[in-house]
């Protein structure tokens, strides 16, 4: 590997591994700021240099206390840990949730400051620049499939319970699989009720012209996709 020797502990070592975390988590984050998404570059870049500085702690205790410190116990706390800054980036608006991949990416910033900590910084760089390359390319293959995917996610609000039913059969006799379903009950009386199901749609019903017949169905009070 190129970057075997920067697992020895030398201060060149040392400060050649926090700059590549500063970087890497900096790489990520520009990428995630620059497309207006959560985390951010400042955000990345701190977290992924908080996990290099724990792992280089934990190589630290291991030399100077040798065989009375487990090495990967820190590194075990920073990758559970690290969830309550991915969970503050997770947006639930309306019917829709955001902040995922974000949350994710704040999770990777982590482990690759682990890995830059320890000197293991060729799986690092790898890691960074395959993540980067998949977040750029995988849009575009999703795009592509979802385009001709046969499933769609309803989200609709109807005006009774008993409509409920009425659209499920619907669905059935137009020769949808329904593959699952939830609904939300409002808290007053007098709100509607909004129902989230997943169905497959069979080849002869078009997605944009059977939306405009739901929306037409007695009892529906708006229909979309999510």
């Amino acid at each position: 590997m190129f970057f075997t020797s920067l697992t020895t502990w030398t201060p060149g070592n040392l400060l050649i591994r926090i700059i590549v975390s500063l970087v890497l988590g900096s790489l990520i984050g520009i990428d995630r700021g620059a497309k207006k998404r959560g985390g951010g570059a400042r955000t990345d870049a701190a977290v992924c240099l908080g996990a290099a500085l724990v792992m280089m702690t934990s190589q630290y205790i291991e030399i100077t206390f040798p065989g009375k410190a487990d090495m990967t116990r820190l590194a075990a706390q920073v990758i559970s840990g690290v969830g309550f800054l991915g969970a503050g980036s997770i947006i639930i608006s309306g019917h829709q949730i955001k902040g995922l991949t974000s949350a994710a990416s704040i999770w990777i910033c982590a482990c690759i400051g682990l890995a830059v900590g320890i000197g293991f910084v060729d799986g690092a760089v790898i890691l960074t620049l395959i993540l980067l390359a998949g977040l750029h390319i995988l849009p575009y293959i999703e795009r592509s499939v979802y385009r001709h995917s046969r499933y769609i996610r309803l989200y609709t609000e109807v005006r009774e319970s008993g409509t409920v039913a009425v659209l499920l059969h619907k669905l059935k006799t137009d020769g949808c699989e329904i593959d699952m379903y939830d609904i939300t009950r409002p808290g007053t009386n007098g709100q509607s009720l909004t129902v989230r199901i997943t169905v497959h749609l069979p080849r002869h019903l078009a997605k944009e012209d059977y939306l405009e017949a739901l929306a037409k169905f007695d009892g529906i009070l708006f229909v979309d996709t999510m």
